[in-house]
């Protein structure tokens, strides 16, 4: 009896989760996500919640905090099903972080984003703590926007203003070496996990450089023209802006 209970029971179940799939509202047919670093583990979110890598939920700027979620990574068909718990990322051309969990459950680890479609199952409640951390996410990634669009029309300016005074000089001179940190870590273990994804996407040249603070995960030893070819392909990966710094003779 207790068995044919369990059942029924499992069988309501069922037909309910797929019921609420069939009725999930598509939020975003195609965008971009990321996913948190491994340092962020065991914080605070924006909800009051503490963060667990292994939990799956994710980060958006505006939805209610309890959101679910069904995401779809586009490259290779999978899904997960995440729960909104913190806001950002704070990145305008970005949709969702999600946890390390979540990633690897769409196979995105490797290269750091996806492309994917996003379907609300059901929406949480429109608290105040969620309307007040939304305006906050929207304002910052504002001001982000603002402050880019300010820094490339001052660069650009001022590479014209050079170019015509004739006194233009280039930022990586020829023959000259680089070495591109692509992220710095406390402990050695979080900094071979990034070491280990740019490797997975295919970088070469990748080591630690200890500091007495820090374990600096690099790309060594870049020749000038392809320090800008590099990068690029660091940006497109999703390992975001690296730092440059020249190599010593």
């Amino acid at each position: 009896m207790k068995k044919t209970i369990i059942l029924i029971l499992s069988f309501f179940l069922c037909i309910a989760s797929l019921s609420a799939e069939a009725s999930a509202e598509v939020y975003m047919e195609k965008a971009t996500v990321s996913f948190y670093a491994d340092d962020f583990h065991g914080k605070k979110t924006s909800s009051g919640e503490t963060f667990n890598m292994h939990d799956f939920t994710c980060a958006n700027k505006s939805l209610p905090f309890d959101t679910q979620l069904k995401v779809t990574n586009l490259a290779n068909g999978k899904s997960v099903k995440v729960r909104v718990n913190d806001r950002g990322p704070f990145v305008a051309d970005r949709e969702l972080d999600l946890s390390k969990a979540a990633a690897e459950a769409l196979g995105m680890i490797a290269s750091g984003t996806a492309q994917v479609r996003i379907e609300i199952l059901k929406r949480g409640p429109e608290s105040d703590l969620s309307r007040i951390t939304a305006e906050k996410a929207m304002k910052i990634v504002a001001q982000k926007s603002s402050s880019q669009q300010a820094n490339q029309k001052n660069q650009k300016t001022g590479s014209v203003a050079k170019a015509e005074s004739g006194s233009e000089k280039k930022e990586y001179p020829d023959g000259s070496r680089w070495d591109l940190q692509v992220g710095a870590f406390s402990t050695r273990e979080n900094a071979n996990q990034l070491a280990q994804k740019l490797l997975r996407a295919g970088f070469t040249d990748v080591v630690f450089q200890k500091t007495s603070k820090v374990y600096r995960v690099v790309i060594k030893n870049v020749p000038a023209e392809k320090v800008e070819k590099t990068k690029s392909r660091l940006a497109e990966k999703g390992f975001g802006e690296a730092l440059v710094r020249q190599r010593k003779k």
